[in-house]
């Protein structure tokens, strides 16, 4: 089913929960994304959202239970920088894994993980993935 209406805008019935709590740019990046992707790779779901997904990491990161604009642009992960299909590198699950370890101290910060401040900047990405899947259960009600 199409993400994106009539008025070119997100179907927010269509989106997953933390782009429902996201801003609308967000939402139509993730939307018209997935609809293109879908036309691309002839209706395969899971490969356009993953389409989708890509491309809202390289302008959003996930904080907490939803998506706020990234300082910079670019790539959020190592695996977001590899070109060409497949690859077995992990995803930093929306944590901008690129950004300085001062803004994801920052990150950790408001979102009030402990023992920050002692963490290298690969901890702090793990840290900040923990807690973001936390707030996005808690925020479905599991």
């Amino acid at each position: 089913m199409p993400k994106t209406g009539k008025n070119d805008h997100a179907r927010k019935d269509e989106l997953p929960s933390t782009l429902q709590r996201s801003d609308q740019k967000a939402q139509d990046t993730f939307a018209k994304t997935y609809d293109s992707a879908m036309e691309s790779y002839n209706n395969d779901e899971e490969r356009a959202a993953r389409a989708a997904y890509a491309s809202l990491k390289h302008s959003y990161e996930k904080v907490g239970d939803h998506w706020e604009a990234k300082e910079k642009r670019g790539p959020s992960d190592k695996r977001a920088e590899q070109k060409g299909p497949g690859t077995s590198k992990p995803t930093a699950g929306g944590v901008d894994a690129n950004a300085s370890k001062k803004h994801l101290l920052e990150r950790a910060r408001e979102l009030d993980i402990s023992g920050r401040s002692r963490m290298d900047k690969e901890e702090l990405v793990k840290a900040l993935q923990k807690a973001n899947d936390s707030a996005t259960r808690k925020a479905r009600g599991k």
